[in-house]
């Protein structure tokens, strides 16, 4: 069950990267989408501790899901502090990170995506598929239904540094 969450999580934080990174950012959609790949890569660490499946042991694995979720959670609290360089590369090194690790899981032969895929290739596209059209539909919903307004310029939120002090 760990081994599928963490799939279907990590799927959606591959695929809902680049459409923050293309699109112009600062404005609500760019944070409902944003929001929504922070969940879902704190599911993919927090997933990510439960498998033990290769070894039965901590790995490295572990070890680099623990530095993600830092790294995530360094991305999150630079933005809410205004520091946007910092913001852009804990995200995009968050979200390169998962890409790499998702190229080992489905090319390493005794992982779980080699062995569905050579086991039952019609579910693994089939998972595929329905990932790739939940993220799309997402998508499609905040670009078509969440209003584009930019983020006010007041330094409000909650670990927001306050400019009168």
């Amino acid at each position: 069950m760990f081994i599928a969450i963490h799939a279907l999580a990590a799927s959606g934080v591959v695929l809902l990267a680049p459409v923050q990174i293309i699109r112009r950012t600062k404005d609500r959609k760019h944070r409902w989408i944003g929001r929504s790949w922070v969940v879902l890569m704190y599911l993919v660490c927090v997933s990510g501790m439960f498998i033990y499946t290769l070894s039965g042991s901590f790995t490295i694995f572990h070890a680099l899901a623990i530095f993600t979720f830092g790294t995530t959670t360094v991305g999150v609290i630079a933005i809410r502090r205004g520091n946007i360089r910092r913001h852009i590369g804990m995200m995009i090194g968050s979200w390169l990170g998962a890409l790499t690790a998702g190229a080992f899981a489905a090319i390493i032969p005794g992982r779980e995506i080699p062995q569905l895929a050579v086991a039952d290739p019609g579910l693994l596209w089939g998972a595929v598929a329905a990932i790739v059209i939940a993220a799309t539909v997402w998508v499609g919903y905040v670009l078509k239904f969440v209003p584009t307004q930019a983020r006010s310029s007041s330094n409000s939120g909650f670990l927001r540094k306050n400019s009168m002090t």
